[in-house]
């Protein structure tokens, strides 16, 4: 891998230059959609052996948490001849020892593609399988995590996790059958959500985003907003399935699109720093984070706060957590007091772009009120 990729993700060409709608460039943009084949249907999950074909692929490898292992069983299932085997050993964060052997795992059955079934965990090992092998991805995501709509990977190893873009790791075809999302916790499915949310977030304030952008992440937010609190109250219902899988969907395009900022850079160092749950991560962050960039991003904080329907967007997001049930404290998803240096210390080295400046002091400050359980601070 190349230096920049060890160093983490660079900002993409002219990024830098790059100007917030709102300004006088605000119709000076570029926007660059990825080729995807993309099939969202109830039921989309039998569609398989059709799209794998029409693909061309004829020997795919099936990979799975141990979790997971079942529905990883089903897809093999449902492939038939066309599977090569099923690797049900992905894990969070994507341990390099764990992309290494599902390299070697997918070469030694001579697999010609991976099929992804579940959440980010899963799409990020087939990612790492790509960057070693080059092998194709199908993306089959059963969460909100969005992962299956970027080319961007992620490693952990010794307790840091480095991120970087390659347009190999970008899934060929990716099926979204809101179905399989039925069986997720409402609890689960509500910080699945508010990490899709964070995508489309920190999307509008990007010195990359676009009028284009701007306006899928905003109704990325909504869609989310509006389907994850009819999910808590009534999680047969499958209407609110299907429109939060759209809205994650749309979100993880955004985050695809554009450069990420303080916010994942936060919860890549806390999540692969400590080994804290991610989706559960981004919940706690996200408030803090917005709160962070509230004054140097005003237009992006007033389409946020449209979408969520409230008066303030980092309060808003607080505020739909609390309704949800979602985690709102670093403590309650696993860091301690005595983190805090090394916390700090991870956030602030080699800082993502982000419209408000990024300070040790200030990240200290947001780092301790999220540990708390704190509301976001003004």
């Amino acid at each position: 891998m190349s230096a920049s990729d060890r160093q983490g993700i660079t900002e993409p060409p002219g990024a830098a230059g790059m100007t917030r709608p709102g300004d006088q460039r605000r119709w000076d943009f570029v926007h660059a959609p990825f080729a995807q084949r993309v099939v969202f249907a109830p039921g989309a999950l039998a569609r398989l052996p059709e799209e794998v074909d029409q693909a061309g692929y004829r020997h795919v490898l099936v990979l799975a948490t141990p979790e997971q292992r079942a529905l990883g069983e089903q897809v093999l299932a449902l492939l038939g001849s066309r599977a090569a085997g099923l690797h049900a050993e992905a894990r969070m964060h994507v341990p390099v020892a764990v992309a290494e052997a599902g390299a070697a795992r997918a070469q030694a059955l001579g697999a010609d593609a991976t099929l992804a079934v579940g959440g980010g965990s899963t799409t990020g090992l087939a990612k790492a399988i790509a960057l070693r092998t080059g092998l194709p991805i199908i993306a089959v995501p059963t969460t909100y995590a969005g992962s299956e709509m970027t080319s961007i990977w992620g490693l952990t190893e010794e307790g840091a996790k480095r991120t970087g873009r390659d347009a190999r790791v970008l899934p060929k075809l990716v099926v979204y059958d809101p179905e399989l999302t039925s069986s997720l916790p409402p609890r689960i499915a509500a910080a699945s959500g508010l990490n899709a949310m964070a995508h489309a977030v920190e999307a509008l304030y990007a010195p990359d985003t676009n009028p284009i952008i701007s306006l899928v992440s905003e109704e990325g937010v909504r869609a989310l907003a509006s389907a994850l609190p009819r999910i808590l109250t009534a999680p047969e219902d499958a209407e609110a399935r299907a429109e939060a899988l759209y809205g994650a969907w749309l979100c993880g395009a955004c985050l695809g699109q554009t450069t990420m900022g303080l916010h994942h850079k936060l919860c890549h160092s806390l999540g692969g720093g400590f080994d804290l749950p991610h989706a559960e991560t981004h919940a706690v962050i996200l408030p803090h984070a917005t709160a962070y960039n509230a004054a140097a991003a005003p237009e992006a904080m007033r389409r946020l706060a449209r979408a969520l329907g409230a008066d303030n967007a980092a309060h808003g997001l607080w505020e739909l957590a609390g309704r949800l049930g979602a985690p709102r404290s670093l403590a309650e998803v696993g860091l301690a007091e005595g983190d805090l240096d090394r916390a700090v210390a991870l956030a602030t080295t080699s800082p993502y772009a982000n419209p408000a400046p990024v300070t040790p002091e200030a990240i200290r400050r947001l780092i301790t009120a999220a540990l708390r359980g704190d509301p976001p601070a003004a």
